[in-house]
């Protein structure tokens, strides 16, 4: 089991943001463009943490030579249930430094939009703080 499954199960914010590479590209499944850096990753994903429940990664799937990893996910968000991939690839340090994620159907990538979007101002100050 990857550390960060392990991290994002256990709700380790701190483990979560250690594993993220500083020039990491957080790529949304509701948001046009990617969000560089570090702070923001992070900051994103704690707000993801506070929209998604009933979280539980079902699979993961390594590539050969471990750098790159799919974890596939079931969630809710509003009462929608969701079904997910976090598409992962890791520099030559270990550290994430590209974090990709899909979402279906489409109601539950809308309320998972819907829900992000009433998180951003929080997330752009997290962010902006860390």
């Amino acid at each position: 089991m990857s550390a960060f499954r392990k991290a994002v199960e256990s709700g380790d914010h701190a483990a979560i943001e250690e594993l993220l590479a500083e020039n990491v590209v957080f790529t949304s499944p509701v948001a046009f463009r990617p969000y560089p850096g570090r702070a923001i990753t992070a900051a994103i994903l704690r707000g993801v943490g506070r929209v998604f429940t009933d979280f539980r990664y079902v699979r993961e799937i390594v590539g050969a030579d471990g750098r790159d990893q799919a974890l596939v996910f079931t969630a809710k968000v509003d009462g929608l249930e969701v079904n997910g991939c976090d598409f992962l690839h890791f520099d030559e340090d270990g550290l994430i430094d590209d974090l990709t994620v899909m979402v279906r159907p489409l109601s539950g990538a809308n309320a998972l939009a819907e829900a992000m979007g009433a998180q951003f101002d929080r997330i752009r100050a997290e962010a902006a703080v860390g």
